[in-house]
């Protein structure tokens, strides 16, 4: 095994070992069904401890690479299709233009107003209080004990400095972790000052209005969240709401629009559930550049897909230009953790700092330390990868 372990570098050695071991499982050097060099042999040709080496395989296990037979080893039981979270593996994945999401057809707008008692297109049983609602995580997906240990690891690590006031971005560890966490899993590489926290995507969806202005027309998928036009029309911005067809938004409606924002959901848009293809989306980034507007990326449910193609971002594809990506823990860990984020292209920077630099950070430091740390510990990919498991299970 010709690996090296950087010692200087402030990435664990467990951790650059299982990203190794990961790379050589997800890239076929180590094919499904493989058996992996035992512990001793990892040891001895690394360079590392036993113990660097059995936490990097407990790891591999939690996420289902691998497996330990007893009195056999480790074996290999990775498939593409279970994960997405590697960019380096984006040659196996690539995204087929055109795909859209599992719903073979788009739904008569007319279903999706379903009495209580009947079925949306996921299969899911409609309750009007939650009609044209995000979907809700149910209590207790992600594990409470884990978040409960989190918290007591940091009421014990910080002290007293949870009680300080947060920074009008955020804190420096969230969004540090932040960046690390979307470069590994997303192909998305930002600064932290590219990063702004606040509590959930409404309120993020306020600071966009007011930072690009209610001067120009905005464009909306039709039919979108319904808080999205709620909340740009509170500040007196006029909504364009364009056709989604199953490929995505209409080409003729986004032709003529006169909007200069564009808010769209790429990934199982919702209420529709239509995701769009590599096609698509390059027509967007064309829109944008041809009509000098900007386009907004709400990635609410992308972490919990089951695709087996890796979703490349708007904001990514861009370069980190014309684009403003837009992400929440609400449904990934609980809907009561109002935490979310976005990531400002660098020519937006000064005109934040001008116009909306003076809000507080409306989250509390404490959860966002919460945040940073199941970021650093690999609690929360791991949690993704389960859940990832759990729903491809459920679908074969």
């Amino acid at each position: 095994m010709i690996y090296t372990i950087d010692s200087s570098s402030h990435v664990p050695a467990y951790l650059q070992l299982y990203r190794l071991l990961v790379r050589d499982i997800t890239t076929g050097v180590y094919p499904r069904g493989s058996k992996l060099p035992s512990k001793r042999t990892i040891t001895s040709e690394v360079g590392v401890s036993v113990i660097t080496v059995e936490h990097a395989l407990s790891l591999l296990c939690d996420e289902g690479y691998i497996e330990s037979r007893e009195r056999s080893g480790y074996f290999v039981i990775y498939s593409e299709d279970d994960f997405l979270t590697d960019p380096s593996h984006k040659h196996l994945t690539e995204s087929q233009p055109g795909k859209t999401s599992q719903s073979p057809a788009f739904p008569d707008r007319e279903k999706l107003k379903s009495p209580k008692g009947s079925k949306d297109i996921n299969g899911s049983v409609y309750d009007p209080v939650f009609t044209n609602e995000h979907p809700q995580p149910q209590i207790g997906d992600f594990p409470f004990s884990v978040i409960a240990r989190t918290m007591r690891k940091v009421l014990l690590d910080k002290s007293e400095s949870i009680l300080v006031k947060s920074p009008s971005q955020g804190s420096e560890e969230l969004r540090e972790e932040i960046c690390r966490y979307l470069a590994r899993s997303r192909g998305i590489f930002v600064a932290p000052g590219q990063v702004i926290i606040g509590a959930g995507a409404e309120y993020l969806y306020g600071l966009i209005a007011q930072l690009l202005g209610n001067e120009h027309i905005y464009a909306i998928e039709d039919p979108c969240y319904n808080k999205i036009p709620k909340v740009y029309r509170s500040f007196g911005i006029k909504c364009d709401p364009i056709t989604l067809t199953p490929e995505g938004l209409s080409t003729a409606e986004l032709t003529i629009t006169n909007a200069r924002v564009l808010h769209v959901t790429p990934f199982n848009s919702f209420p529709s559930g239509i995701s769009v293809g590599i096609s698509k989306k390059k027509e967007y980034l064309r829109w944008a550049a041809a009509a000098e507007g900007i386009i907004v990326e709400d990635n609410y449910d992308s972490e919990l897909t089951v695709s087996s193609k890796a979703e490349d971002t708007l904001f990514s594809m861009s370069g980190g230009s014309r684009v403003i990506y837009l992400n929440t823990f609400s449904k990934t860990i609980a809907p009561s953790l109002r935490v979310g984020y976005m990531l400002l292209p660098t020519d937006l920077l000064e005109v934040f700092t001008e116009k909306l630099g003076f809000y507080s950070c409306t989250v509390p430091l404490f959860e966002q330390y919460v945040l940073a740390e199941l970021l650093r510990s690999g609690d929360f990919e791991r949690h993704i990868n389960r859940v990832r498991r759990k729903k491809r299970s459920m679908t074969v």
